[in-house]
């Protein structure tokens, strides 16, 4: 699809960069010099543009003016803002203004494709959000459909479309909620078999003694209870993809069975003569470590050989929380347009940071289902902190005062601030939201880590680095990108150093000195 993208930029050599990456990427750039040109612009070309990029700091009239400006108009085009500094403020005041996305200069071709990509996909869906319709769990999910900002989706995503152009066993791996389902069903639509049998099999779900029978059928007369022939699940999927959720709980002499139909392309079904012949692309799902599974012998190592030739891991969402903005609105959407609301509902940057806060043990689907709940127990047009005291209560540091207005409880200094100051907390008790991301508490030392010991030698630089790392990890919730950024050094040279201290991602603050 060919957009049309307004850009808005005070500086020629920005504007001039930004217009060949738009055009590159098959779409066409409008330039207006500041916010004022801008809308004089969509005055005379308004229907016409499909998304803006908006700098921040411009003379006459700056972004903020701008957004301000399109907000009394009621224009509802998606606005991306650039701006030269990074941070949980500038994030939030994007969003209070109504921006829809943000990029940092200098902004990537690819991040600056995705940003519009996700823009795009809101302006086409916005009417559709209003009528209503829930995807169903049958319906065809495209690439197309996944919505995502984050590196590590983005490999999922691309990793997906080249397993679609074969019929080669894949294994998506991941916790409960990450979404495999979907990745399956796109990588089927994907492929040449789009529009045959897409087939699911919960297999931890299943009772292990019905398990065979209901993989791969049985004969009527096969055994006691047996009183009428059954088509397993591979027939059914005969031309198709059968996917086989939480495959780690297939009991072992069901595996022997399956092991021949990933080798053979035959079944053999319960009481039946003759193996059957199947024609089915296979597709697994698991939230456990298979190969610690095959070393405590409760999965057949040959087995997994065969069915984990092309495994994709699919992050957890607390590994890629830049998707959290972009997921939250287009749920908010999603569940508005079901509950056929008189106009969307917003939802406030305060709402934004807290859900930005949690670490989401469900996933994406207790995101969803926290959403759903909020949407339709909303009561006025936005979404506040207010309406998701579940997950205040279970971040750190928030809590709901009297009135119901969500708080951040400052643990040293004993003061209460209102979250729709939009300050995110800071990870470590000795700091509280001030002016800067980080500020510390009045009457606390300026430096969080020591540069000596109680001893008052000089600390070790190990241990400071050390130190350090875990401070970051925790700072920047876990997004390896942004760490390893923010330290100035490589990804690798991260994943390293994490293995020589010993630190969790995932728990950076344990066992640390």
């Amino acid at each position: 699809m060919t957009a049309h993208i307004l850009v808005i930029d005070d500086d020629p050599v920005q504007r001039r960069l930004l217009k060949n990456m738009i055009e590159r990427a098959g779409h066409v750039a409008h330039m207006a010099e500041n916010g004022r040109a801008g809308l004089d612009l969509l005055d005379r070309k308004g229907g016409l543009i499909n998304v803006i990029l908006l700098d921040l700091m411009m003379p006459e009239m700056n972004g903020s003016a701008f957004l301000e400006a399109l907000a009394e108009r009621e224009n509802t085009i998606p606005v991306i803002v650039q701006t030269g500094q990074g941070g949980i403020e500038t994030v939030v005041s994007a969003m209070r203004a109504g921006a829809f996305d943000f990029v940092v200069k200098p902004v990537s071709p690819e991040r600056l494709g995705i940003a519009v990509g996700n823009a795009l996909k809101v302006g086409d869906q916005r009417e559709g959000g209003r009528r209503g319709g829930r995807r169903h769990r049958g319906e065809t999910v495209h690439f197309d459909d996944i919505v995502s900002a984050s590196p590590e989706m983005l490999r999922v995503i691309d990793l997906g479309r080249r397993a679609a152009q074969s019929n080669i066993p894949v294994v998506l791996e991941g916790e409960s909620g990450v979404g495999k389902e979907m990745v399956a069903r796109a990588i089927q639509a994907a492929s040449e078999r789009a529009g045959k049998p897409f087939v699911t099999v919960n297999c931890g779900a299943i009772p292990h003694n019905l398990v065979e029978s209901i993989l791969f059928g049985h004969e009527k007369g096969a055994f006691t209870g047996a009183t009428e022939r059954h088509t397993g699940k591979f027939m059914e999927a005969d031309g198709g993809t059968l996917f086989l959720d939480e495959i780690g709980d297939l009991p072992l002499e069901v595996q022997v069975k399956l092991l021949r139909a990933v080798q053979q392309g035959e079944i053999e079904t319960i009481g039946a003569r003759y193996p059957q012949k199947v024609n089915v692309r296979l597709i697994s799902a698991t939230n456990r470590d298979l190969v610690n599974e095959v070393r405590e012998g409760r999965f057949r190592e040959d087995l997994y050989y065969r069915l984990n030739v092309f495994p994709i891991t699919i992050p957890a969402l607390r590994r890629r929380k830049e998707d959290i903005p972009v997921l939250v609105r287009a749920f908010v959407r999603r569940f508005a347009g079901e509950q056929k609301l008189a106009r969307p509902i917003a939802v406030s940057a305060g709402a934004m940071a807290l859900l930005t806060a949690y670490d989401w043990p469900g996933n994406i689907r207790q995101l969803e289902n926290a959403i759903f709940r909020a949407v339709v127990l909303s009561e006025g047009g936005e979404l506040t902190a207010a309406d998701f005291p579940q997950i205040a209560a279970q971040v750190p540091g928030y809590g709901l005062s009297e009135n119901g207005a969500v708080t951040w409880e400052a643990a040293s200094a004993g003061i209460a601030e209102p979250l729709s100051d939009m300050r995110l907390p800071s990870v470590y008790p000795d700091f509280r939201p001030g002016e800067s991301a980080g500020a510390p508490v009045r009457g606390e030392p300026e430096n969080v880590i020591a540069s000596v010991d109680p001893g008052g030698h000089v600390r070790k630089l190990a241990e400071v680095e050390e130190e350090l790392i875990r401070f970051a990890l925790k700072f920047y919730h876990g997004q390896m990108s942004q760490v390893a950024r923010k330290l100035g050094i490589g990804r690798s040279t991260l994943y390293r150093k994490l293995k020589d201290y010993g630190i969790d991602p995932d728990n950076p603050l344990k066992d640390a000195a």
